[in-house]
């Protein structure tokens, strides 16, 4: 029968004020944890999405690259020595850096991040590339990333709308022939796609013919890509580094998390929201207990037990936990369209975070209980009679 009573709903909802104000700081330190952990996956997300449209099973790289944004060259002769090896099917060197891009409306200068490579090589599994690639063969071409802000020109409206555009990529006039799709990250707002020759004409003295940023590799279907692997850090020198397509992703995205300060202020804003939350919580239970001392020992001196009286403490972060979450993740949605929509992010909510921080905001009530339940032990029926 006691087990029946609704005391922990009852009592929170006793203090509508206080709920409220419970609720509401539990929501916020919801949308501050959301918040870091959306910012952090789309820091990732974003920093590998070049490196996920790869189309080869191993990459070579200079042996002091570091990231897309901190490269180091090297020569082309070095990924023509792994075409050599037993399973290689083909090999692709290909180009990268930041080129002066001028705005065609409004002709201020930018930064965009240009890719260059053979047009006979399949190199981006993205089909808009794939479809333009032929288009690439002509001199002083580009693809325009639809995904680029809005700093670079209406690129992409107007080329739609069927308008020939014309401007300036580094030393070089250009006109874009096409579009596709990668969009920005925390190091570049924006790619343009060209093919190798056009890529050295715009950079003119700046780059030398020969010394390539990434040498694609891909593997013939039968290959045994561990053996292979093995093969090649074992022959070729140590100015480059063999790596899987999924290790070269990992290293771009340690370097965002441990090189920069990026993933550190992430991690932290989500500690420290985890912490604001444990501790409104804890402040409105221990309010809620000690306003209610008397009423614990009345039910202890009719013979309710500790545990029971524990119970109920717990029941009232977990109803809260529930109570703050809703309101919480709902702003958080509303949040993660809005930096979608100005960042160009890839800011998504997931079943999966929004589960874990579900969790996370149960197990910060119940710790902040477990603190404020340390006053009602000492609950004496005494203290009514």
């Amino acid at each position: 029968m006691k087990h029946k009573l609704p005391l922990a709903w009852l009592q929170l909802s006793r203090e509508k004020a206080r709920m409220v104000v419970a609720i509401a700081g539990i929501a916020f330190a919801d949308v501050l944890m959301l918040l870091q952990m959306g910012f952090r996956s789309a820091l990732f997300d974003s920093a590998v999405q070049m490196h996920s449209h790869l189309n080869g099973e191993v990459v070579l790289i200079g042996g002091r690259y570091k990231a897309l944004i901190s490269l180091d060259a090297f020569s082309e002769r070095r990924l023509y020595q792994a075409l050599g090896y037993t399973g290689v099917q083909s090999v692709s060197p290909v180009y990268l850096d930041f080129v002066q891009w001028k705005n065609p409306v409004n002709k201020q200068v930018w930064r965009l991040y240009a890719i260059g490579f053979d047009p006979q090589d399949t190199v981006l599994n993205l089909p808009e590339v794939q479809a333009n690639q032929s288009q690439l063969k002509q001199p002083d071409v580009v693809l325009f990333d639809q995904g680029a802000r809005q700093e670079f020109g209406p690129v992409a409206q107007q080329f739609l709308a069927g308008q020939a555009i014309q401007t300036e990529a580094g030393n070089r006039r250009v006109e874009v022939v096409g579009l596709f799709k990668l969009g920005t990250s925390f190091g570049i707002n924006g790619h343009l796609i060209t093919s190798d020759i056009n890529f050295l004409r715009m950079f003119g003295q700046q780059r030398q013919k020969g010394l390539i940023d990434i040498g694609l590799i891909k593997l013939k279907p039968e290959a045994d890509v561990q053996q292979i692997l093995a093969n090649l850090r074992a022959g070729l020198p140590n100015d480059v580094k063999v790596l899987t397509k999924q290790e070269f992703m990992e290293q771009e995205k340690s370097f965002w998390n441990t090189s920069t300060p990026v993933g550190y202020v992430f991690d932290l804003g989500a500690v420290i929201g985890f912490i604001v939350g444990a501790v409104i919580v804890y402040q409105i239970l221990y309010s809620d207990v000690s306003d209610h001392m008397a009423e614990y020992a009345t039910l202890k001196a009719i013979g309710f037990r500790d545990r029971y009286l524990l119970s109920v403490v717990f029941q009232e972060a977990l109803i809260l936990a529930a109570l703050g979450f809703i309101p919480g993740i709902s702003i958080s949605l509303g949040f993660y369209q809005i930096t979608r929509q100005a960042t160009l992010l890839p800011m998504v909510m997931t079943f999966g975070r929004a589960g874990f921080v579900l969790v996370l905001t149960a197990f910060m009530c119940t710790i902040s209980a477990a603190i404020a339940i340390r006053k009602l032990r000492s609950a004496d029926p005494a203290e009514v009679f």
